[in-house]
């Protein structure tokens, strides 16, 4: 059930009126909830947010793992924006709201009368928020956008590609990019807003994001004329992925002043390595990067990972074992965070959720709340903002929420 955020949070007293689905949206208001923002997640009724629907046999219908991972903290209105009355509803929120938050298509909410210049009409105080792949006047304002139409875009997904075996690898990036730069953005307009007293429009697309995750790529162009592909950023941070003995993996960084690479040497003991001509200095080690991969290869598989983890930390040098997603929830440092805990939803069980990743005072906040079920809070919010059991009876019998 609904539990309002502690007062010692620093958002607490801030509503957020989300009209998000999928993942940069969600995940931009997940942030500002996590920091005590009360969110409230504006859902289509039978539906909701498509990534409820992600899973196939989730324990509770429409309350998938990707939903849950995007959706703590908030509470969940279910409300037909497709017609009149159910606009008139988000409009009444929206009248009492510190910001609305949402990442549809560029356009879609002002053709519905629920962009910035109308909400600002009815609240000159609201910081308005909107996230879309591509700009609102731009070439492409009509084209489609996810994560991976993000990524390519920018050329981030071509700094994760292999050109020999060319696929889509690990987690959304660009998307959470982009929930990065918003929640900051509005955090911003915010503190502004105490200031001046007026609202803001806050703009971002997922190119304009992703391009700003990795501003070196583009300076090394711009500035050094090096035009970056998937392996330049590890050759010249002297970054490793070697297999041991018994077949685990290990991770190695040792880019900075050359005593870290000359303490990698002393830890690996092989004259193919450290001898090599090759490899004495630090731009001939670049220039020679795959050929430095191909040595430690054979020398890594000659010890446990283990052995390795020692011998490296014995010299001081930048290691860790490549964790599993389960052995990263195990991992002894994960452990020590406090980052999960424990919750029971009638009907689910008991779900592990991760806790805001901020520690504010030295402290994280507990859970305030479970990922919410469609519509959970739609009566409970709207009597909260004028609507009295009449009306909500109207709204009902014709199928608003």
């Amino acid at each position: 059930m609904s539990k309002n955020p502690s007062p010692e949070s620093p958002l607490a007293g801030t509503t957020v009126l989300e009209l998000g689905q999928f993942i940069a949206g969600p995940f931009a208001s997940q942030i500002l909830a996590d920091l005590g923002a009360r969110v409230i997640k504006i859902e289509r009724p039978g539906s909701g947010d498509p990534f409820r629907l992600y899973v196939t046999e989730p324990k509770i219908a429409g309350y998938g793992h990707n939903f849950l991972a995007f959706n703590r903290n908030k509470e969940s209105v279910a409300v037909d924006l497709q017609r009149p009355e159910g606009l008139a509803v988000v409009r009444r929120l929206a009248a009492k709201a510190d910001v609305v938050l949402e990442n549809f298509r560029a356009g879609v909410l002002e053709r519905l009368g629920l962009g910035y210049e109308a909400m600002r009409a009815i609240n000159p105080r609201l910081v308005y928020c909107a996230i879309s792949g591509f700009s609102e006047d731009g070439p492409y304002r009509d084209r489609p956008a996810f994560d991976t139409v993000g990524q390519a875009l920018s050329g981030m997904l071509y700094l994760f590609t292999d050109p020999t075996d060319p696929r889509m690898r690990g987690p959304t990036i660009a998307d959470q990019a982009t929930a990065m730069q918003a929640s900051n953005a509005v955090l911003a307009a915010l503190y502004g807003r105490e200031r001046s007293g007026e609202g803001a429009k806050i703009e971002i697309s997922m190119i304009e994001a992703a391009i700003h995750f990795m501003p070196d790529a583009f300076t090394a162009l711009t500035e050094s004329g090096i035009d970056m592909g998937s392996e330049t950023r590890t050759s010249y941070s002297h970054a490793f992925v070697l297999r041991c003995a018994d077949d685990k993996l290990l991770a190695i960084h040792v880019g900075g002043p050359d005593r870290l690479w000359q303490a990698l040497c002393a830890a690996v003991d092989d004259p193919h390595i450290g001898a090599n001509p090759i490899f004495q200095k630090r731009h001939s080690r670049i220039a020679n990067y795959a050929a430095l991969i191909e040595a430690m290869r054979p020398v890594f598989m000659k010890r446990p990972r283990e052995e390795w983890l020692k011998r490296l930390a014995d010299r001081d040098v930048a290691s860790a074992e490549i964790n599993t997603i389960a052995e990263a929830i195990a991992d002894a440092e994960v452990a020590h965070l406090g980052l999960f805990e424990k919750r029971e939803r009638p009907g689910y069980g008991a779900m592990t959720m991760l806790r805001r990743a901020p520690r504010i005072n030295g402290a994280r906040e507990p859970q305030q709340l479970m990922p919410p079920l469609l519509g959970e809070h739609t009566e409970s919010v709207l009597r909260e903002f004028g609507h009295d059991d009449a009306a909500l009876a109207k709204l009902r019998e014709a199928k608003i929420i």
